[in-house]
């Protein structure tokens, strides 16, 4: 069984929830989604109150194996609390890791679970880890997200230290901007807590549980904004001095002395960045009690993103340099087999050989003498030799007359670049991969790309399940390719690239039955295909078959994938 990641399902921890001015009920934004799930459900999915009980209901008695529609295989359970259960599991359909919530459908609270999970999705912002199905089923409801195995939560970062100020920054300013357009969006977290905070293997920061974690507990509040705001400034004052912000441990943090109150960050911890010690305050004001200086307060994740955009800017940490070792004489400046002298001591000069005074000596020096005569003959031969070939060369050359009023005939037909016309991403089996995104291959910018979903399985793709993706491209008339230079995102064993000539920007015709131009294998993050077999063609399909492993980002997880980021066609 897979080692768990705790970075993709949030475990059951109800640690410092005190603080948080939350009550039972649902996950919503300020009368703004009440109304909404209203209307999408019926009363029950309101909730009743934070003592509410599971009643009859009981997590369901579900084991390693069991699949959920068919598609869902349930691997390792890592949450099970209150009538519900949180699993580690495997879409098949898709060859990818997900999570997903289970509890009974007589719940009092899968209502108001599947009406968070819908919501959730539809926001669709890469913020937040998505939800990718919400289904009730066989007296079941499940909820399946995104599995994020190289994210790491804030908690676990936490253990070893605080963070260091660029992070810290970079945490706050990515969690305030999210949960803003999650609040204009009618929805609240409610649950923002160290483990819901996690930091991807590309440095940015994700949000897992958005309405859903809230409504599993049957978390609500009267101020959803107010509540998540002083959440975020809980999550900065932690990391800033790796302390809880109040009398309570929590989160594996302690927490504040008894009777102290809340104090500044940078009197809790030396060192400590002034300005975000301050905005932390800010964001934790309760009853008025806010930073030494009295400054405003944050009620909003709104108001929270505009004072730290008002902030001077947090630059990243210099890279560091190791200083290069100390200069070591070799031996042969020491002096082979021999110790280095030491300061002040005389060393004796050694005596040079004598000459080679005998016999044999002198026809040794004479034999030398005679071969250096030789060399020297031989090599001004060579020499006088060589400049008269040169001589008459020139001479040949200046004779010729050259063809076509001193055009040379035989030079090398000049590249000419193909306009690319525009484009469209080609779906042999399956689901599209990011349709959207093809003008971005040939826009010029290296930086902007199309890129491909996250397999399990690779570099080859099967074709019982997804022979290949791939994009079509419009040269806006017949034209002669001769070359084609791809530029790739990800290096790696092995991407494999292949030209097909085709009819139109949607064929209808299998790849096997189109017309061949070339294939190219590489490891690298470019690819340059000569044609093989020259045709005219209006319509290029790019083809890729095989593709290298890769680690998540914001899009995707970790598994075989590939992007383009430049396409170029020449005649």
């Amino acid at each position: 069984m897979a080692e768990r990641s705790t970075a993709a399902v949030d475990v059951a921890d109800n640690s410092g929830d005190e603080p948080l001015t939350a009550k039972a009920g649902q996950s919503t934004s300020d009368g703004v989604a009440q109304n909404r799930e209203r209307e999408t459900d019926s009363e029950e999915a309101q909730g009743s109150g934070g003592t509410e009980s599971p009643g009859k209901a009981s997590p369901p008695e579900l084991h390693s194996g069991h699949k959920l529609a068919g598609r869902y295989r349930l691997e390792e359970c890592v949450t099970r609390l209150d009538g519900f259960s949180s699993w580690r599991a495997v879409d098949e359909k898709l060859r990818r890791a997900v999570g997903v919530h289970l509890l009974p459908a007589d719940h009092p609270r899968a209502r108001s679970v599947l009406a968070a999970a819908r919501s959730s999705a539809l926001l669709g912002d890469p913020r937040f880890v998505q939800v990718l199905d919400a289904v009730e089923e066989n007296d079941l409801v499940y909820v399946v997200h995104e599995w994020l195995p190289d994210a790491t939560e804030l908690t676990a970062l936490l253990a070893s230290g605080p963070l260091e100020v660029h992070e810290a920054y970079q945490m706050v300013s990515q969690v305030s901007q999210a949960m803003a357009a999650a609040h204009r969006e009618g929805l609240a977290h409610l649950r923002l807590t160290p483990s819901a905070v996690l930091r991807t293997s590309t440095g940015q920061w994700r949000i897992r549980g958005l309405a859903v974690n809230a409504a599993l507990r049957g978390i609500s509040s009267d101020t959803p904004q107010r509540t998540d705001t002083e959440a975020i400034g809980a999550l900065l004052y932690a990391a800033l001095t790796q302390r809880w912000p109040y009398d309570n441990d929590a989160y594996g943090l302690s927490g504040l002395p008894k009777g102290v109150g809340l104090i500044a960050p940078d009197q809790v911890r030396a060192g400590v960045h002034r300005g975000l010690s301050e905005l932390a305050m800010r964001a934790l004001a309760n009853d008025g009690a806010t930073a030494s200086r009295h400054e405003t307060p944050c009620t909003t994740p709104e108001e929270l993103v505009k004072a730290i955009a008002e902030m001077p800017r947090i630059r990243p940490p210099e890279p560091a340099f190791t200083a290069p070792p100390e200069y070591q004489r070799t031996s042969y400046q020491q002096g082979y087999g021999r110790p280095a002298p030491h300061m002040g001591a005389t060393q004796p000069v050694p005596a040079p050989p004598p000459p080679l005074q005998s016999r044999t000596g002198k026809a040794l020096k004479w034999a030398v003498s005679a071969l250096l005569i030789a060399a020297l003959g031989l090599g001004s031969w060579q020499l006088a030799d060589a400049l008269m070939e040169r001589r008459k060369s020139d001479d040949t050359q200046q004779t010729k007359t050259p063809d076509g009023n001193g055009k040379d005939t035989d030079k090398t037909k000049p590249v000419k670049p193909i306009a690319i016309k525009g484009a469209r991403e080609y779906v042999a089996k399956g689901d599209a991969q990011a349709p959207g995104d093809v003008d971005k291959t040939y826009d010029g910018d290296s930086s902007t790309y199309w890129r491909s979903k996250s397999f399990v399985d690779g570099p080859e793709m099967k074709p019982a399940f997804k022979p290949g993706v791939g994009i079509v491209y419009d040269l806006g008339s017949q034209q002669t390719v001769t070359a084609a230079s791809i530029g790739l995102r990800y290096p790696g064993d092995h991407t494999t690239i292949t030209l097909y000539g085709t009819d139109s920007m949607s064929p209808s015709a299998s790849v096997d039955s189109m017309t061949k131009i070339g294939t190219i294998t590489t490891s690298g993050t470019s690819a340059k295909i000569t044609v093989s077999k020259k045709a005219k063609t209006q319509y290029v399909l790019l083809w890729i078959t095989a593709m290298p492993y890769a680690s998540g980002d914001q899009y995707s997880g970790a598994g075989y994938k590939q992007a383009i980021t430049d396409v170029k066609f020449t005649s």
